[in-house]
C-alpha cells in the first residue's frame, strides 16, 4: 500500500514517491524493487508480473541483467511492438550496473515508455547505481518503491510466516507459528519453503501438533542431511541418516520432500556451462544454491537424475497413502538415487 508522501526508503533516503508492500505490489512504468531480502524481492517481482498478466494475457516479457548491458537494450526491450502489447522489462544487477546502463537508465526515467513496466532490482549491497536510485525517488509519480529490507530479527521473522498464512487465508495457532520459525532460524527462504509446504499438504488450521510432525525437533536438518547423502553416493549413511531422522521424529512427507527439492535444482542446473551468477539470475536462485547443485551433479547423467526424479515422485505419492509401508518406499528412494540405477538391480 502506498505510504504517505516523502517517506523514507530502507537505507534511510528520503522519497519522494509511493512506498508498496512486497505482498501487494503493483506496476508502474518504474518500479524500484529495492533491499536485500532476496525471498521478499522475489515474490515482489513475480506480483507485477502477476498483476500485469492478468490484465492481459499478451504480456511480453523481457530480462536484462545491469551489470552486463549491451548499449540500446533498454530502450529496446521497453519500445512498443506491432501490436502495442504491454511489456514487462525486468533489470536485475542495478547494484553493480555498468556505466552504459546507468546513462540509459538515468534519461529513461526521464522519459518512460507508454505500456511498459520496467522493475529494477538493486539489493543495496553497494553505492553503485545511487544516482539513479536517488532519481527515481526524486520522481513526479512514473515511479514506486517496493522496499525489501533484510529480515533478521525473529520478530520479524515470525510476522513474516504470520503473513504467508495470512495470505493463504489460512490459520496458524500461535505455539505452532513459535516452533515453525523456530526450526528455521537461518535461512528465510527455508522459512518461506516450509510454509508452503504445510499450505500444501495440510487441510484446516495449522496446529503445533501438526508443525511438530513435519518439523520438530529441527528434523529438516536430518532430512536434508539423508538426502546430502544419497545425491553424493553414499548408501550406508544415508540408510544411517535415515533411521536417526526417523527415530528423532521425522515425518517421510518432509523428508521426501528435501530430496525433491535438491533434484529439481539439479535438473535446472544441469547441463548449463553458464557462470553461477548467470544462471542464477536466470532461474531466480542464489549463486550459493547453483555453485551446490552444481556440486551435487559430479557423477550424474541425464538418465541416472531422471530415474531419481521418478524415484522420488514415486515415494512422494507413498509417503502420502499410496502406501501401506511408507519407511519401505524412503529406503527404496534411498537405493535407487544413491545406486543410481533401478531398484533390485
Amino acid at each position: 500500500m502506498a505510504a504517505a508522501p516523502a517517506s523514507r526508503s530502507p537505507r534511510g533516503a528520503k522519497s519522494s514517491i509511493p512506498q508498496l508492500s512486497w505482498r501487494a505490489p503493483r506496476p508502474a512504468p518504474v518500479v524500484l524493487v529495492s533491499g536485500p531480502e532476496e525471498v521478499c524481492a522475489e515474490r515482489a517481482i513475480a506480483g507485477v508480473r502477476t498483476y500485469l498478466k492478468t490484465e492481459d494475457p499478451a504480456l511480453e516479457i523481457a530480462d536484462i541483467r545491469a551489470d552486463d548491458y549491451t548499449a540500446g537494450t533498454l530502450l529496446a526491450v521497453s519500445s512498443p511492438s506491432l501490436f502495442g502489447e504491454p511489456r514487462l522489462v525486468r533489470v536485475s544487477g542495478v547494484e553493480k550496473c555498468s556505466d552504459a546502463f546507468l546513462t540509459e537508465a538515468l534519461a529513461y526515467i526521464e522519459h518512460p515508455q507508454e505500456g511498459a513496466t520496467v522493475v529494477l532490482r538493486h539489493t543495496g549491497a553497494s553505492v553503485r547505481g545511487k544516482k539513479l536510485l536517488d532519481a527515481i525517488r526524486a520522481g513526479t509519480g512514473a515511479g514506486v518503491e517496493v522496499p525489501c529490507p533484510a529480515i533478521t530479527k525473529e520478530r520479524d521473522r515470525q510476522d513474516f510466516a504470520a503473513g504467508e498464512f495470512k495470505a493463504a487465508g489460512r490459520r496458524i495457532a500461535p505455539k505452532a507459528l513459535h516452533a515453525l520459525v523456530s526450526a528455521f532460524s537461518g535461512d528465510l527462504a527455508e522459512l518461506a519453503s516450509a510454509c508452503q509446504q504445510l499450505l500444501a499438504d495440510v487441510d484446516g488450521d495449522i496446529s503445533e501438533a501438526v508443525v511438530s510432525r513435519y518439523y520438530g525437533g529441527r528434523v529438516e536438518l536430518n532430512a536434508f542431511a539423508v538426502a546430502d547423502a544419497a545425491i553424493a553416493g553414499r548408501y550406508g549413511e544415508a540408510l544411517v541418516s535415515l533411521r536417526h531422522a526417523l527415530a528423532s521424529g521425522a515425518d517421510p512427507v518432509p523428508v521426501v520432500a528435501a530430496f525433491a527439492m535438491k533434484l529439481r535444482t539439479m535438473a535446472k542446473v544441469a547441463g548449463s556451462r553458464e557462470p553461477s551468477r548467470v544462471l542464477a539470475a536466470r532461474l531466480g536462485m542464489r549463486d550459493w544454491q547453483v555453485d551446490n547443485a552444481k556440486r551435487d551433479l559430479v557423477g550424474w547423467t541425464q538418465s541416472s537424475l531422471g530415474l531419481a526424479i521418478q524415484a522420488a515422485a514415486r515415494a512422494d505419492a507413498e509417503v502420502k497413502g499410496a502406501s501401506r509401508d511408507p519407511v519401505f518406499a524412503l529406503e527404496r528412494m534411498i537405493s535407487v538415487i544413491a545406486n543410481r540405477r533401478p531398484f533390485g538391480e
